[in-house]
């Protein structure tokens, strides 16, 4: 089974499909991007990440991997890799059950935890944007709710 459920390399998702595969989580997922876009002045790209991955709206900044979303059957999945620098940081933030379920279960690599969190929820983006602004430093922090 896949992250993402746009897994043909040949057929990019359009706009109007990933929309409504998001379903009622669409809120989220624009809330999040519109966070992402505003705060780091990035712009996600489309890219393939392969059958188990599918296609995935990719930010980055500095040649860096910022966040990763993955468009699922009604809802998402954000991928935020932690490095060792941070890890301890993260320890001490006031994470809701889910994420912090995520952040327990993915183990340390070379490169970080790669955390895959399905998102369900306002305090899941909330979450993630606390994660995020640790991750990289943004231009100014708005709209985090």
């Amino acid at each position: 089974m896949s992250i993402g459920i746009f897994t043909d390399k040949t057929a990019k998702p359009m706009v109007g499909e990933l929309l409504k595969s998001l379903g009622a989580k669409r809120e989220l997922w624009n809330g999040l991007v519109k966070f992402v876009s505003d705060n780091y002045r990035v712009q996600g790209e489309f890219k393939y990440y392969g059958k188990k991955y599918g296609w995935a709206l990719c930010f980055t900044k500095s040649g860096r991997a910022l966040i990763t979303l993955y468009p699922g059957r009604k809802g998402f999945t954000a991928q935020v890799v932690i490095g060792s620098k941070i890890d301890n940081k993260v320890k001490g933030l006031n994470l809701g059950r889910n994420v912090k379920l995520v952040y327990k279960s993915a183990h340390m690599l070379h490169d970080g935890r790669w955390l895959f969190i399905k998102v369900k929820t306002k305090k899941d983006i909330k979450d993630i944007q606390q994660l995020l602004v640790l991750k990289a430093k943004p231009t100014i922090v708005k709209n985090m709710h």
